[in-house]
């Protein structure tokens, strides 16, 4: 079976969760801001409990998001440090598929419309549809404002997954239930990648890369006049 550990920082969330010997150890904590402080003593905490050094994982993974780009941003050099140490390979799992794991894992949802609140009046979203067991993309993921989501063709009666539902009145989609209250977890990272590392669809670590989904990340400066 296969050992591998899952990070998480790009939402309001901080989360880890490691795969031994088909047993999962979990961290999940909400701490804005705190994310660089908390993610390294989580992981120190999964190996202990488990067991398991860095060494011994076969991969590890990491939300590439889409989300709070400094967020994104720890969580791709957390783990690309930790994989150059260990020389592991990668592997990258969209946030909003994770949300829309969480939502079938936790709710039973099998079509998922998830959306994550990208400020400046826009979100992030994507659609899905379960695939034994695993959500997988239907479209695109985009970043718009709620007024401009769309609901791909294939999908029928979605469900909501995400802090971008708090637009749920400005939001094209109408779907019968949401939850705004959801956040990434890691547990549905690893749930995301094991089939990818069954199958061999892993990075080299100097390969991960943030996905923000905005072309400009960060204003430039203006010189001064």
């Amino acid at each position: 079976m296969a050992t591998l550990l899952a990070l998480d920082t790009a939402t309001e969330a901080c989360s880890a969760a490691l795969l031994h010997d088909g047993k999962v150890y979990a961290r999940h904590e909400v701490i804005p801001r705190q994310h660089a402080k908390r993610l390294l003593p989580m992981i120190d905490e999964l190996l202990q409990e488990s067991g398991v050094t860095l060494k011994q994982l076969d991969a590890l993974i990491f939300g590439r998001g889409p989300g709070a780009f400094t967020g994104v941003r720890i969580a791709t050099g957390m783990v690309q440090g930790l994989a150059f140490a260990a020389d592991k390979p990668v592997i990258d799992i969209s946030n909003l598929a994770a949300l829309a794991q969480r939502a079938w894992r936790e709710h039973g949802a099998e079509q998922v419309c998830a959306a994550i609140d990208a400020r400046m009046d826009e979100v992030y979203w994507g659609c899905y549809q379960l695939n034994k067991g695993v959500m997988q993309l239907v479209g695109t993921e985009r970043v718009s404002a709620p007024e401009a989501v769309t609901l791909p063709s294939g999908l029928d009666r979605p469900t909501g997954a995400g802090t971008g539902w708090q637009y749920a009145q400005r939001l094209a989609v109408q779907v019968d239930q949401a939850w705004p209250e959801l956040l990434p977890d890691a547990r549905d990272l690893l749930s995301l990648a094991l089939p990818r590392w069954e199958a061999g669809d892993v990075l080299d670590a100097a390969d991960a890369q943030p996905v923000y989904l905005r072309d400009q990340v960060a204003t430039p400066k203006q010189s001064p006049k």
